[in-house]
Protein backbone atom coordinates (compact mmCIF):
# COMPACT_ATOMS: atom_id res chain seq x y z
CA UNK A 1 0.00 0.00 0.00
CA UNK A 2 3.23 2.57 0.16
CA UNK A 3 2.82 3.00 -3.55
CA UNK A 4 -0.75 4.34 -3.47
CA UNK A 5 0.63 7.47 -0.90
CA UNK A 6 0.60 10.72 -2.44
CA UNK A 7 -0.07 9.45 -6.19
CA UNK A 8 -1.95 10.72 -9.06
CA UNK A 9 -3.14 9.37 -12.30
CA UNK A 10 -4.47 11.73 -14.71
CA UNK A 11 -5.25 11.53 -18.95
CA UNK A 12 -6.10 15.06 -19.89
CA UNK A 13 -5.34 17.57 -22.87
CA UNK A 14 -2.26 20.36 -22.97
CA UNK A 15 -3.50 23.55 -22.63
CA UNK A 16 -0.22 25.23 -23.86
CA UNK A 17 3.31 24.31 -25.87
CA UNK A 18 5.04 23.46 -22.42
CA UNK A 19 7.60 25.96 -21.51
CA UNK A 20 11.26 24.24 -21.10
CA UNK A 21 14.00 25.59 -18.79
CA UNK A 22 17.64 24.43 -18.10
CA UNK A 23 19.14 25.14 -14.86
CA UNK A 24 22.91 26.39 -14.43
CA UNK A 25 23.66 22.62 -14.01
CA UNK A 26 22.71 21.49 -17.20
CA UNK A 27 19.62 19.86 -15.73
CA UNK A 28 16.36 20.27 -17.55
CA UNK A 29 12.81 21.22 -16.40
CA UNK A 30 9.59 21.58 -18.13
CA UNK A 31 5.93 23.11 -17.10
CA UNK A 32 3.15 21.89 -18.29
CA UNK A 33 -0.48 22.86 -17.89
CA UNK A 34 -3.04 19.84 -18.28
CA UNK A 35 -7.00 20.24 -18.93
CA UNK A 36 -9.12 17.48 -17.47
CA UNK A 37 -12.91 18.03 -18.67
CA UNK A 38 -15.70 15.79 -17.27
CA UNK A 39 -19.28 15.67 -19.01
CA UNK A 40 -22.64 15.44 -16.82
CA UNK A 41 -26.07 17.07 -17.31
CA UNK A 42 -27.12 19.13 -14.58
CA UNK A 43 -30.79 19.33 -13.34
CA UNK A 44 -32.19 20.78 -16.17
CA UNK A 45 -31.09 18.09 -18.78
CA UNK A 46 -28.58 20.39 -20.34
CA UNK A 47 -24.88 18.85 -20.99
CA UNK A 48 -22.34 20.53 -19.30
CA UNK A 49 -18.48 20.28 -19.04
CA UNK A 50 -16.44 20.95 -16.07
CA UNK A 51 -12.41 21.47 -17.15
CA UNK A 52 -10.30 21.29 -14.20
CA UNK A 53 -6.64 22.48 -14.94
CA UNK A 54 -3.70 21.34 -13.59
CA UNK A 55 0.15 22.23 -13.14
CA UNK A 56 2.91 19.83 -14.31
CA UNK A 57 6.85 19.50 -13.63
CA UNK A 58 8.70 17.25 -15.25
CA UNK A 59 12.31 16.72 -15.01
CA UNK A 60 15.61 15.58 -16.60
CA UNK A 61 15.13 13.09 -19.67
CA UNK A 62 11.41 13.13 -18.97
CA UNK A 63 11.47 16.86 -19.80
CA UNK A 64 13.71 16.40 -22.97
CA UNK A 65 11.02 14.00 -24.29
CA UNK A 66 8.77 16.58 -23.46
CA UNK A 67 10.38 19.47 -25.15
CA UNK A 68 10.56 17.08 -28.17
CA UNK A 69 7.26 15.41 -28.55
CA UNK A 70 4.43 17.20 -27.06
CA UNK A 71 2.89 20.46 -28.24
CA UNK A 72 -1.15 22.02 -27.08
CA UNK A 73 -3.35 19.88 -27.58
CA UNK A 74 -1.79 16.65 -27.25
CA UNK A 75 -3.36 13.82 -25.09
CA UNK A 76 -1.37 12.41 -22.57
CA UNK A 77 -1.35 10.44 -19.75
CA UNK A 78 0.81 11.15 -16.20
CA UNK A 79 1.68 9.81 -13.21
CA UNK A 80 3.16 11.60 -10.53
CA UNK A 81 3.26 13.33 -6.84
CA UNK A 82 1.37 16.35 -6.02
CA UNK A 83 3.17 18.71 -4.22
CA UNK A 84 2.21 22.27 -2.33
CA UNK A 85 4.40 25.43 -2.61
CA UNK A 86 4.37 28.12 -0.69
CA UNK A 87 6.12 31.45 -1.45
CA UNK A 88 5.72 35.59 -0.71
CA UNK A 89 4.00 37.17 -3.31
CA UNK A 90 5.48 40.68 -4.67
CA UNK A 91 3.68 42.64 -2.26
CA UNK A 92 4.66 39.88 0.80
CA UNK A 93 1.76 38.19 0.71
CA UNK A 94 1.18 34.61 0.62
CA UNK A 95 0.95 32.21 -2.46
CA UNK A 96 0.00 28.65 -3.00
CA UNK A 97 0.22 26.94 -4.85
CA UNK A 98 -0.12 22.99 -6.07
CA UNK A 99 1.67 20.93 -9.03
CA UNK A 100 2.01 17.18 -9.57
CA UNK A 101 5.78 16.58 -10.29
CA UNK A 102 5.43 13.45 -12.75
CA UNK A 103 7.23 10.07 -13.11
CA UNK A 104 5.71 9.00 -15.89
CA UNK A 105 4.48 10.39 -18.90
CA UNK A 106 2.62 8.34 -21.90
CA UNK A 107 1.16 10.03 -25.33
CA UNK A 108 -1.96 8.97 -26.27
CA UNK A 109 -3.25 9.86 -29.70
CA UNK A 110 -0.05 11.24 -31.14
CA UNK A 111 -1.65 12.69 -34.17
CA UNK A 112 -3.76 14.87 -31.67
CA UNK A 113 -1.39 17.79 -31.03
CA UNK A 114 -2.44 20.92 -32.71
CA UNK A 115 -0.05 22.57 -35.48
Amino acid sequence: MNNLKNRVNLIGNLGADPEVKELESGKKFAKVRLATSENYKNKDGEKVTDTQWHNLVVWGPRAEFVEKYLKKGQEIAIEGKLNHRIYDGAEGEKKYFTEIIVNEILMLRPGSAQK
